[in-house]
């Protein structure tokens, strides 16, 4: 059996999947949620290092002609050294450190949102084909009862033997189209177990029911969230803090930082003189490259605040679309479902019974039956794609979980 390295145990039985699981599978078992995690995790073992003194320095010396003689003459020096940075600096290299550490965390909570975001719209195709695949075999069912009725009437020589003959090429045509909606299901099925990370043919149940949206959030209070809560606004407040601090650090960088010492030298013939203590600085004498460094900070630092500016409007106007998609996806279902669907129905009892009646040709109630076959699978397409289209506003908004609809202003729609 092919198993797919570091596959997780996933029980499911054939009973039906919900969003919610689906989800929350997909974000335990996603490889791109471990890179992600790695990602971060060395990032943050940076800071340590970053903020730590270097390392003390012990240099020993030798005089090698002195080998041989006696003690008291033989030349050696030893020397223990540490160098200290000026007040400030590394503090402020931990910080940078630790900055750098929170935006990688942030991009953790991004991709989780991509990926709840997916399975989400995943869900949505997967109740349609379902539906697909449920509606398609009923009327392959209707179109058998309509040819014994054709076969019946052309029996008592009430209809031609083109009606049964018209009938059977329809439900061959439903056949051709079940086939397709089968090769639909498996590219579904596999792309769900690609994120799962299993086996592009392992058994998932079939969805349960999607959920009912009948109310939105007041748009003002998604945009408050959604500049609260979206994982890519706060990877840039993380990087304008490391960029902040940078400049900081660059201007500490103007300041010398020091080197202490103490040693034995026996190459003294006094011995008040052999133990020895220093201490040194190095000169910045190159104003230049640190002015630059200076400048380089800053202008990251200013990137950094407008992509932010930016990044917020976009945001803003992602959020508008989506709510915008969401009541349209709304309208729509309301449609089919109070309107579209009832005069379909109704329309195919009135043409079968006038067909059996002899009021109306074969053709006509080929084509109402076709009308409401196609009238049922919009209106599952327009509930999956209201569904998707809430999931894509809890995207915009950066909600992983089902956005809740209790404690909120309602805007009911028409």
């Amino acid at each position: 059996m092919n198993i797919l390295a570091n596959e997780p145990t996933l029980a499911y039985s054939n009973n039906t999947l919900k969003a919610t699981q689906l989800v929350s599978d997909i974000l335990k078992a996603n490889p791109q949620m471990q890179v992600v995690q790695a990602v971060w995790e060395a990032s943050a073992a940076r800071s340590e290092p970053q903020s730590a003194w270097a390392d003390p320095q012990f240099r020993y010396t030798m005089a090698p002609l002195t080998i041989g003689s006696n003690a008291s003459s033989y030349g050696q020096r030893f020397e223990l050294s540490q160098q200290i940075d000026w007040p400030g600096k590394l503090r402020l290299r931990g910080e940078v450190a630790d900055h750098q550490a929170n935006a990688q965390f942030e991009n953790i909570a991004a991709v989780k949102l991509v990926l709840a975001s997916t399975a989400k719209s995943l869900f949505a195709d997967w109740y349609f084909i379902h539906q697909a695949i449920r509606i398609n075999k009923l009327n392959q069912t209707l179109f058998d009862e309509f040819r014994k009725i054709a076969v019946t009437r052309y029996g008592a020589g009430l209809a031609s033997k083109q009606d049964a003959l018209r009938a059977d090429v329809e439900r061959n045509l439903l056949k051709h189209q079940a086939i397709v909606l089968h090769r639909k299901q498996l590219t579904i099925l596999a792309r769900m177990n690609t994120l799962l990370n299993r086996p592009p043919d392992a058994f998932i149940p079939p969805p349960g029911r999607l959920a009912e949206i009948t109310t939105l959030p007041e748009l003002q209070s998604l945009r408050t969230k959604a500049l609260l809560s979206r994982p890519e606004l706060k990877v840039m407040l993380a990087t304008i803090d490391a960029n902040k601090t940078q400049v900081e650090l660059a201007e500490l960088e103007y300041y010398p930082d020091f080197n202490v010492s103490a040693g034995y030298n026996s190459l003294w013939d006094n011995e008040d003189k052999r133990f020895t203590i220093g201490v040194g600085i190095n000169l910045p004498l190159g104003q230049a490259k640190r002015e630059a460094a200076e400048k380089h900070a800053r202008a990251k630092m200013k990137q950094a605040r407008w992509q932010k500016t930016e990044l917020e409007a976009k945001i803003q106007e992602e959020l508008q679309i989506a709510y915008a998609r969401v009541e349209e996806s709304l309208h729509v279902l309301k449609l089919y479902r109070e309107q579209l669907n009832p005069l379909a129905d109704e329309n195919l009892n009135a043409a079968k019974a006038d067909y059996q009646t002899g009021k109306s040709d074969f053709l006509t109630l080929i084509s109402s039956e076709k009308n409401r076959m196609q009238t049922q699978l919009q209106t599952e397409q327009a509930l999956a794609d209201t569904y998707r289209r809430f999931a894509e506003l809890e995207y915009t908004v950066g909600s992983v979980e089902a956005m809740s609809l209790e404690g909120q202003h309602r805007e009911t729609l028409p």
